[in-house]
């Protein structure tokens, strides 16, 4: 099993404050609709904030007031101040954590949503290309580290911000010589921060792309965990992963010592700076010109000056960690939609043939997979279209779906070119069944109608039994209510074919495209899907992809692929008595029959 490595795209290549500011700003718009909460959140940080400023405050006039003048009295009615202050914190602390989570949740709501939605409407070449565990690390834990700066950064900033320029403007009001000795450790703090801010950056960039790794790793990995076991590849897989995992500890690890030498070097410069204004402060005191009840409250704001600058710090950390996730989420919300088609066509006409017109198509812009197809699917009839493998089989009819756009040439359905058609009403006129057919967690039912309330039940029903696929749901007790695990895992190929052949009959669209459809039935099966698809193919503009010949010899036409060019059309009659490819691959697949030409179009 071959890596696979992770497209980051047009990831932001710029790290700097520019790019910066400008994630942030487009981040924040995702608070515009709870403006209010957020003034909200604001108003109780500064109240509690301030609430939490009073304490020195309080301490110096207990000091200075009540202690020094052995006013017992006085220092009773003081500690019930203060205790009416811790209480009014607790409550403002609570008010908040509430109301900044609140914000944090609903705007994670919008983000989630806006993300999902983008998914649905990015073309199936962005898939293609984009491994799922990717994606998923996007919904999951991309957003979840925007929910942390929502719930603990942007708003809690505002409340270290506003405790920094409280003590300042205390320290100041206490006494400005000391003040000016306290701030003498700023443009230290300010260095340190800035050497700080390039290391972490690009640690938590790495993390966020070593955990997406490893994501995709996972999810390849036991997605085919058959294959693995029948090859013998634990092993092999165990050190693949060891790999990817070594990297996202290393890329943690980085960020670990980036904090563990940032943090200590703040509490140094913290005592350094507290031990300048005891030393200042005593002499202060000794000479009369301080009192022991400021130089105290001083001590207690410069302790409480430091900590919301480690909260910075701190908080620098979840916006770096955002900074690095929002390049991600929105390299995926800005990634191109596929084409919507013009929304002038009210209908498709369903008497029109399928036109494809000197169309061409490759999926790297190298190689050519489709060359110059000129074809005509006739409306209300069947045509087949075999080849070899590789011959661009499935890509000519994903084309139709506008799963891809051709790189030459034009489609027409109904008479319109179907890059002018709305896609959601082009893809309603269609219908596929595919090989691998795709079941989702859910019920039979469910499976069925793709979770469709408007389908009726007697459709249903119907589309069941003219597949034969009531002889699988019978077999469970509780019949179409049975539960489907992920990607219908206890269902054979073929189980799970027979409920894909219902689901395409039961939207009963004008359509219907099967795309090796009969190919994991067994034979009894396949007569039986045939007989039936006899009558129900009438006046229905069908298009069957087979490898087994036997399976498309009623059909009106049948069209021969060979190197993405269309090298023979007619009927099975026809094709035999021209020779050819269609021949030569018709007396392969019947010759150790003896049947080469003895099973006639009935």
């Amino acid at each position: 099993m071959s890596q696979r490595s992770e497209n980051t795209g047009q990831r932001v290549a710029d790290t700097g404050a520019g790019t910066d500011i400008f994630l942030l700003l487009r981040i924040l718009t995702y608070l515009k609709p709870s403006i209010g909460l957020v003034i909200v959140a604001v108003f109780l940080l500064i109240g509690f904030s301030a609430s939490s400023l009073a304490g020195p405050l309080i301490t110096r006039i207990a000091i200075d007031r009540y202690i020094a003048q052995s006013d017992l009295d006085g220092l009773i009615r003081i500690c019930y101040i203060w205790f009416a202050f811790l209480g009014v914190t607790a409550i403002l602390n609570y008010a908040q954590i509430v109301v900044t989570n609140t914000i944090g949740q609903t705007a994670m709501f919008r983000l989630r949503e806006e993300i999902y939605g983008t998914l649905h409407r990015l073309p199936i070449a962005y898939f293609d290309r984009t491994p799922v565990g990717k994606l998923v690390t996007r919904v999951t834990n991309d957003v979840e580290v925007l929910n942390q700066l929502f719930t603990q950064g942007v708003v809690a900033i505002f409340g270290d911000l506003f405790i920094i320029v409280g003590i300042m403007i205390a320290l100041v009001l206490l006494d400005i010589r000391l003040a000016l000795v306290a701030f003498v450790s700023l443009p230290v703090i300010f260095v340190i921060s800035l050497r700080f801010r390039k290391t972490v950056r690009s640690a938590f960039r790495d993390i966020r792309t070593a955990l997406a790794k490893i994501n995709t790793y996972l999810q390849e990995s036991f997605g085919g965990v058959e294959v693995v076991k029948a090859f013998c590849r634990e092993q092999d897989n165990i050190e693949e992963f060891r790999v990817l995992n070594a990297a996202h500890r290393d890329a943690f690890l980085r960020s670990v010592r980036a904090f563990a030498l940032y943090f200590p070097l703040v509490e140094l410069v913290q005592s350094a700076s507290i031990a300048l204004i005891v030393w200042y402060g005593s002499g202060s005191v000794v000479r009369n010109e301080l009192t022991i009840g400021v130089l105290v409250a001083f001590i207690q704001y410069v302790r409480r000056f430091f900590r919301p600058i480690r909260d910075l710090s701190d908080k620098y950390n979840i916006l770096q960690e955002a900074m690095a996730s929002s390049e991600r989420i929105f390299e995926l919300i800005d990634a191109d939609a596929e084409p919507a088609g013009s929304q002038g066509i009210p209908f498709i006409d369903p008497k029109e043939p399928i036109r494809f017109r000197g169309v061409s198509f490759s999926y790297d812009g190298l190689t050519p997979v489709l060359r110059d197809v000129n074809l005509e699917f006739p409306s209300g009839k069947t045509t087949a279209i075999v080849g070899a493998t590789g011959a661009g089989k499935t890509t000519l009819v994903d084309l139709i779906n506008r799963f891809y756009d051709s790189t030459g040439g034009s489609i027409s359905m109904g008479g319109a070119d179907i890059r002018d058609i709305p896609v959601g009403m082009l893809r309603r006129t269609i219908s596929k069944v595919e090989q691998d057919v795709f079941l989702f967690s859910g019920t039979v039912e469910d499976n069925i109608t793709l979770f469709d309330g408007n389908i009726p039940m007697s459709k249903v029903h119907e589309s069941i039994k003219t597949t034969h696929a009531d002889r699988l749901i019978e077999r469970f007790s509780d019949g179409m209510k049975h539960e489907v695990t992920e990607r219908g895992s206890t269902f054979s190929a073929g189980e799970r074919q027979l409920i894909g052949f219902s689901r395409a009959l039961a939207f009963d669209r004008p359509v219907l495209i099967l795309d090796e459809a009969t190919a994991s039935v067994d034979s009894e099966t396949e007569a039986l899907i045939q007989d039936a698809l006899i009558e129900l193919l009438k006046d229905r503009t069908a298009i069957v992809i087979a490898h087994r010949l036997s399976t498309i010899m009623r059909a009106d036409k049948i069209v021969v692929l060979h190197h993405g060019r269309v090298c023979q059309e007619g009927s099975h009659e026809e094709l035999l008595k021209r020779g050819g490819i269609y021949a030569r691959l018709y007396g392969l697949q019947f010759a150790e029959r003896g049947t080469a030409g003895g099973r006639s179009r009935e």
